[in-house]
């Protein structure tokens, strides 16, 4: 199993991004897939997930700015995040909670400037 993210970038407060995870080896339309943010010094937090069956979440500091989606021909998750804060600047991972402890990709730097 293998996840890549791209698409993390400099960007102005109020932007807009968009992340993507490709897989390799694993069915995104078949699993849940999640997407998290770790800034420096703080815990690795749970942004956004999706399941299976389209059911999406969000953390309480996302929702209404950042959308998950996914496109099943491509095997890739997408996380496109609007009206980007400072407070977002992070880098981000892709997730999908099988095996174990899981799998992860290398993540992808966002940082937002005031």
């Amino acid at each position: 199993v293998q996840l890549v993210e791209s698409g993390g970038g400099l960007v102005q407060a109020g932007g807009s991004l968009r992340l993507s995870c490709v897989a390799s080896g694993v069915f995104c339309s078949r699993n849940t897939m999640g997407w998290y943010r770790q800034a420096p010094g703080k815990q690795r937090e749970l942004v956004a997930g999706i399941t299976s069956g389209g059911i999406t979440n969000y953390a309480d500091s996302v929702k209404g700015r950042f959308v998950i989606s996914r496109d099943n021909a491509k095997n890739t998750v997408y996380l496109q995040m609007n009206s980007l804060e400072p407070e977002d600047t992070s880098v981000y991972y892709c997730n999908i909670p099988i095996g174990g402890s899981g799998y992860w990709g290398q993540g992808t730097q966002v940082t937002v400037s005031s």
